[in-house]
């Protein structure tokens, strides 16, 4: 597969999970009725964003790893929740997983090109 798709693939995840962590913790399932303090995960996400952009090899690296701590959340609210916040939280497990799938083929392309 080509580089480029990798890289589309972990830009529209990232910015959808963005998303879907703003829409969740402000709107659609908060912790507490007008919104949480959780919303702020999503400014962490913002961290790898422009080097993603930029397609930096050391970003995608770390962030294969950051990422999976939004795994973890998301298997754990999966678990725990119910009702719209259950599906949410699959979104994120999709969502996480995609980005990590295209992080790692983005970077195993870049190094077989190298």
């Amino acid at each position: 597969m080509s580089r480029k798709l990798f890289h589309y693939g972990a830009v529209a995840s990232l910015i959808a999970l963005i998303l879907l962590t703003l829409l969740w913790e402000l709107w659609l399932a908060p912790l507490r009725p007008g919104g949480s303090l959780m919303a702020l995960k999503a400014v962490v996400l913002l961290a790898p964003l422009m080097g993603i952009l930029k397609e930096r090899v050391y970003t995608y690296q770390w962030s294969s790893m950051f990422i999976l701590a939004f795994f973890m959340e998301g298997v754990m609210r999966t678990w725990a929740d119910h009702g719209l916040s259950h599906w949410l939280a699959a979104g994120e497990i999709a969502l996480t997983t995609l980005f990590f799938v295209c992080v790692l083929g983005f970077v195993r392309s870049f190094r077989q090109a190298a």
